[in-house]
């Protein structure tokens, strides 16, 4: 007789995924049925999305900072090798710049106060990926701990200065603006120039005299590009407009590494569409992206224009940008016209290639509650809801069947047209925000949209009210005042073979989706990278966390 070959004894195993619940059981910020995450999981979802120093609806600025540095300090003496991989992806995958620093020095504090070698220097060089970045580190730690510099802080700083230093870094980021010039840096952890980079030994002593003695700094004769850029800044004034628009202009400009935030202050004068035209191609994608209206403004010519739009369709130039997606939308809505629609579509598609095309029927729900009206950060135009409407739509031009609804206190489906402009669309979903109320009930927009799909993903902060249930046994549980209504879990709103995703977009401490269960599964973040993990978990494959892959 067969014990275990037979359709009834069969069972399927749920796919398995890095963030996981405790099986405590807690309330979100309204009161909602929610679970607690493990360490790991909390800072994961915390560190994709915090700004650092940002207030969000529910947790203050202070607040929020704080339990970043205590769940990394945490993680650093008990589980090293996982945080550092963490903070490495998070500055580099995740484009989270400032999260990743904070955390770099948070962790080397953690260890040195806890007597553990190790991983420190690594950590620090692994988070310093752009050449004003050691000086922010430097900043951030002395006004926290100090101006004596630990041995780990000084070599991994070091490392990363002999990468990132060079003659264009120095004249893009080596301002008088900056408290850490390159020469403080260079001084502080007694960088030596890399033996492979012959140049670099000239490159350092220019950097400490422009600083310590810059009437006397000479520029090194043998640095092609800071005798381009000396030469530049020696033409009188009054001739460089007629440099500019001269057939070597475009050149001797992209030579001295003039960038286009210097470029005004060389000509003493406008930004006009002589200017931009001629340091238009030496800018980088993220700086076209966010000049669009101001090359409208200004008149840039139709030809210059369409060899903007050309980079913007480019999905390398786009990958290479390494913008989050929510950044061409905010391009979109910025620019008045429709000159750069298609190219912002374009760049769009390309900056969410990881957004997996999923098969079957999938329910996509977009959080539009007053929690999700606030910006992603203070110096953005772009809203929380706004992130989850563009993945949320995104998710459904992809998806081979979508339904995707808007929910607060109610919940609307919005029609979709098949293979339409994703970003126009999106706009279309936000400009419904509101008319459905500010509350989160996302266990009745469940109960109102589910209709047997093979799948719920789930766009939101994660703070749903609290739902209670409707009668019967299972609608109660024994609690203090004896049998009493049972606050309904939102995995408890899906069948539990069902897969639900949630994809949080604020990272709260408190989880409305039991990812201990099977078939529950949290991402979160702003870059499409982490939808990677979606479609492995859809496919039936285990996903762990992204840098182990």
């Amino acid at each position: 007789m067969s014990r275990f070959n037979s359709r009834r004894s069969r069972t399927l195993t749920a796919p398995s995924a890095p963030v996981t619940t405790t099986g405590a059981r807690t309330t979100t910020y309204e009161g909602g049925a929610a679970h607690v995450r493990e360490a790991r999981s909390e800072l994961f979802l915390l560190a994709v999305v915090n700004m650092v120093g940002q207030q969000t609806f529910y947790e203050k600025a202070g607040d929020r900072d704080t339990r970043y540095r205590d769940l990394v300090r945490g993680l650093a003496v008990q589980d090293p090798a996982w945080t550092a991989g963490l903070l490495g992806w998070l500055r580099g995958s995740a484009q989270m710049r400032t999260a990743s620093l904070v955390g770099a020095a948070e962790f080397v504090h953690a260890r040195l106060d806890a007597g553990l070698s190790g991983y420190s220097r690594q950590v620090v060089d692994s988070v310093l990926q752009r050449a004003d970045e050691p000086g922010e580190l430097l900043a951030h730690w002395t006004r926290a701990y100090g101006r004596a510099l630990p041995k780990p802080v000084k070599r991994g700083v070091a490392d990363a200065v002999r990468r990132l230093y060079t003659a264009r870094s120095l004249l893009k980021y080596d301002t008088a603006s900056k408290d850490f010039r390159f020469g403080d840096v260079l001084n502080l952890v007694h960088a030596s120039p890399d033996p492979a980079k012959p140049w670099q030994g000239e490159l350092f002593r220019y950097a400490l005299d422009r600083r310590h003695h810059p009437d006397g700094a000479e520029v090194p004769e043998t640095d092609t590009t800071l005798v381009a850029h000396r030469a530049l800044t020696a033409v009188p004034v009054h001739e460089r407009r007629a440099l500019l628009t001269s057939p070597q202009g475009r050149e001797r400009l992209a030579a001295a590494g003039l960038t286009w935030e210097a470029l005004a202050g060389w000509l003493q004068g406008p930004m006009d569409a002589e200017a931009w035209e001629a340091i238009i191609p030496s800018m980088g994608l993220m700086a076209l992206t966010r000049n669009l209206r101001n090359f409208d403004e200004a008149g840039v010519g139709d030809a210059v224009a369409e060899q903007v739009a050309a980079r913007l369709a480019d999905p390398e130039e786009v990958r290479r940008s390494r913008q989050f997606p929510y950044r061409f939308l905010s391009a979109r809505r910025m620019v008045p016209s429709g000159r750069w629609d298609k190219a912002l579509e374009c760049a769009l598609a390309a900056s969410t290639a990881n957004v997996p095309a999923l098969p079957g029927r999938t329910l996509v729900l977009v959080d539009t509650s007053g929690s999700m009206l606030g910006q992603v950060s203070a110096k953005s135009m772009i809203r929380h809801v706004d992130v989850g409407a563009l993945f949320g739509v995104a998710l459904a031009a992809r998806g081979c069947e979508v339904d995707l609804w808007g929910f607060a206190d109610r919940a609307f489906r919005h029609e979709l047209v098949k293979g339409g402009p994703v970003l126009r669309q999106t706009e279309a979903f936000c400009e419904r925000v509101g008319e459905v109320g500010y509350g989160t009930e996302t266990v009745a927009a469940l109960r109102q949209a589910y209709r047997g799909h093979d799948r719920v993903v789930i766009v939101s902060d994660m703070q749903a009210f609290a739902h209670p249930g409707h009668g019967g046994p299972s609608a109660r549980e024994w609690g203090p005042r004896g049998w009493q209504r049972r606050n309904v879990s939102v995995s408890e709103a899906v069948p539990a073979h069902v897969p639900l995703f949630g994809i949080d977009t604020t990272g709260y401490a408190k989880a409305s989706i039991d990812t201990g269960a099977p078939h529950r599964y949290e991402v979160g973040g702003f870059s499409d990278q982490l939808f990677t993990m979606v479609d492995l978990l859809s496919r039936g494959m285990d996903a762990g966390w992204p840098w182990e892959a």
